[in-house]
């Protein structure tokens, strides 16, 4: 599977079968400040319909089938051979939105041998009861890493602790073509062991249930948009 870090949330998971493209952003300077992605995709999940910081498929290209996570059956659902899981959450319950918390959904699906977790906008803890169902069983982890809105740091740690992935790849940090006011991936770096992280120097990662590390490992990608 090859990875490809857009910006923000979004990412583009693509094996020789299908592209599958998590939480577009609204693209601009009236919008999240990324450029657009204007690449085709099979798939598009999204964390929730209702953040134009997740839920902007309009410059993805092609006819993707679009997935709002939230909508999703609980015990989830199989999209053009992809099976995908929803894990409601909600945002932080103490950041001022100057608005009620949003719903919205962390999602777990298969892309031909690799099971991914995307862990959308949570804002809180992670539930104990997706904890417990989720041991064990995630190869590719896209952790939330930039704080304030987003669940803690010391939160996130613990999940990753609880969940066991095998890669981590840091996303929603703070990046110069942002707009939003939110911590460095450095902040969640300098938490983990310097052999613990590889910084890819790019926006691409390949990946195969073969070249998994045998013990939870950062992959750090740069934005490509």
């Amino acid at each position: 599977m090859r990875i490809r870090f857009y910006a923000h949330a979004s990412f583009r998971l693509e094996t020789p079968e299908l592209a599958v493209v998590t939480d577009p952003y609204t693209p601009g300077p009236e919008g999240s400040g990324f450029e657009p992605i204007d690449e085709a995709a099979d798939i598009v999940i999204m964390s929730s319909s209702t953040d134009r910081f997740h839920s902007d498929a309009s410059h993805v290209r092609g006819s993707p089938t679009v997935i709002d996570a939230l909508l999703l059956p609980i015990e989830g659902r199989t999209v053009r051979g992809v099976p995908i899981r929803p894990f409601p959450a909600t945002e932080s319950q103490s950041y001022d939105y100057g608005r009620d918390p949003d719903d919205n959904a962390m999602y777990a699906f298969t892309l031909g041998d690799l099971r991914v977790l995307h862990m959308g906008d949570i804002g809180t803890k992670v539930p104990p009861e997706h904890l417990r169902a989720l041991k064990g069983t995630v190869d590719v982890l896209l952790a939330l890493t930039g704080g304030h809105a987003t669940i803690g740091l010391d939160d996130l740690d613990d999940a990753i602790e609880a969940m066991d992935p095998r890669v981590i790849i840091p996303m929603h940090y703070h990046h110069p073509r942002g707009v939003l006011d939110i911590d460095p991936v450095d902040d969640f770096l300098a938490r983990h062991p310097s052999e613990m992280i590889t910084m890819v120097n790019g926006p691409n990662l390949e990946l195969s249930l073969e070249t998994l590390p045998p013990k939870p490992h950062i992959y750090v990608l740069e934005q490509a948009r």
